[in-house]
């Protein structure tokens, strides 16, 4: 069971993983019955943050316009800040953390700020993923939100139907930016990609696009944390065709599952489901192009576009 709207429900018995996330579940692994407005928590960290802004402002003296002329932002887009009637971009929170001499309180929150931008059915999974100590992702439609450029994320947000407002695109925008900060994370999570090869020829956003998204795709790929394999269209076997999915290895040790499909998602903590996903990931590797040959097979779509 799933909801466009809802949070992502999970599957299995109840553990600590679950209670943390807020995915409680029966035992059947239904979707929880008595909570409150699913988007209550991401309200309440945006007015937080909101708070405190103008706690900091009002300290310093400054009124919303002199705050905004100093950042960048209208008075308007300040009061919708502090008002928690907007989600604060990561550059404002940096830009406004040093103007109100706030020694790092708001960047400090800036992480939850980040995570209350994403579809109320992909929170639970952002604060997984933003902890794992590994990730392993097959991709069957786009380039993962992992691996994205702004001009391609962009470009994907710009296709969503029905049509996004540009306030919406710009904030969900900053939240799939923020998650890459994931590649600068110590410990280094090991991450792992399974990339259909029509995603990297689909142009989404157009050819330069494409290119830029590519070059990204290949530098990321050098990391020596990160693998990234391409699994060819011609194979004549495949793993697993019942769509994407992506494993999340936790901190403590717990290896969950999340999938999507059309807005509705689902974390897996099933001990026999997760396994099967495994298989299939693993057969996956085995079928698709090593990470060198990825990388050589990147380069010569370069050379097509």
């Amino acid at each position: 069971m799933g909801s466009t709207r809802g949070r992502a429900p999970c599957t299995g018995r109840y553990s600590r993983v679950t209670a943390e996330v807020g995915c409680a579940v029966t035992g059947e692994g239904e979707v929880p019955e008595q909570r409150q407005a699913e988007d209550e928590p991401a309200r309440g960290v945006i007015g937080a943050f909101g708070r405190q802004l103008k706690l900091l402002r009002t300290r310093a003296g400054m009124e919303r316009a002199e705050l905004g002329k100093r950042v960048g932002y209208s008075a308007d887009t300040i009061a919708s800040y502090e008002q928690g009637r907007r989600v604060p971009q990561p550059r404002f929170i940096d830009q406004a953390d040093e103007v109100l001499d706030a020694g790092g309180l708001l960047v400090a929150m800036k992480g939850e700020v980040g995570r209350a931008r994403y579809p109320i059915f992909f929170q639970d999974a952002a604060r997984l993923e933003a902890r794992a100590s590994a990730l392993n992702v097959y991709a069957v439609y786009a380039v993962p939100g992992l691996l994205q450029t702004e001009s391609y994320a962009r470009a994907v947000f710009h296709m969503e139907r029905p049509l996004l407002s540009d306030e919406v695109i710009e904030e969900g925008l900053g939240a799939r930016l923020l998650r890459q900060e994931i590649f600068s994370r110590q410990p280094a999570p090991l991450m792992s990609f399974v990339i259909e090869e029509a995603v990297l020829r689909r142009p989404l956003g157009g050819a330069e696009v494409l290119r830029e998204a590519l070059e990204h795709i290949l530098l990321l790929g050098q990391s020596r944390n990160v693998e990234i394999q391409i699994m060819p269209t011609g194979r004549a076997d495949h793993g697993a065709l019942g769509g994407p999915f992506t494993l999340i290895d936790t901190e403590d040790d717990q290896r969950i599952a999340y999938a999507e499909v059309q807005d509705h998602s689902r974390l897996h903590t099933d001990t026999k489901y997760v396994r099967t996903l495994e298989a299939r990931y693993g057969i996956l590797r085995s079928q698709a192009l090593t990470p060198s040959e990825s990388a050589a097979f990147i380069v010569q779509l370069m050379g097509e576009t």
